[in-house]
């Protein structure tokens, strides 16, 4: 059974560094902005920045990545990426997004991504800490 927690949303726009032959955004961008989304998110919504983790010794190491492509994106498209934390499991979280052009919101890609937490000195993945798990669970 699925357990969505709140959705939080984070406006970009594609750069001319973003786009390959092909003239529409490289695959391999997607999971930037998807990144990009969740610092800032981590930031404004859940207020633990990316900064707080790594000041505790603590960041995210994503485990596993799935990304569908279903429509392009390209050169100075705006486009929402929107994210949840589908589920919390022991040592991380699994978080689904979803891309869509600003200008007619239609879906341009879809996925999650499962993260682990991990301790910087020793590189491991550790157990959520309560204090953080109840940021997070909103």
């Amino acid at each position: 059974m699925k357990n969505i927690h709140a959705k939080f949303t984070t406006i970009l726009q594609v750069r001319p560094d973003d786009i390959d032959m092909n003239k529409h955004v490289h695959s391999s961008r997607y999971l930037d902005y998807v990144l990009a989304a969740r610092f800032d998110q981590m930031e404004r919504c859940y207020k633990m920045p990316m900064q707080s983790f790594l000041d505790i010794g603590l960041s995210w190491y994503i485990k596993t990545s799935h990304i569908e492509f279903i429509r392009p994106l390209k050169i100075n498209d705006h486009f929402s990426v929107t994210t949840n934390i589908e589920s919390f499991y022991n040592k991380g979280v699994k978080i689904e997004f979803e891309i869509n052009r600003k200008e007619n919101n239609k879906i341009c890609s879809k996925g999650f991504m499962d993260c682990s937490l991990i301790d910087i000195n020793s590189g491991r993945s550790i157990t959520i800490p309560d204090d953080i798990k109840k940021l997070y669970e909103i």
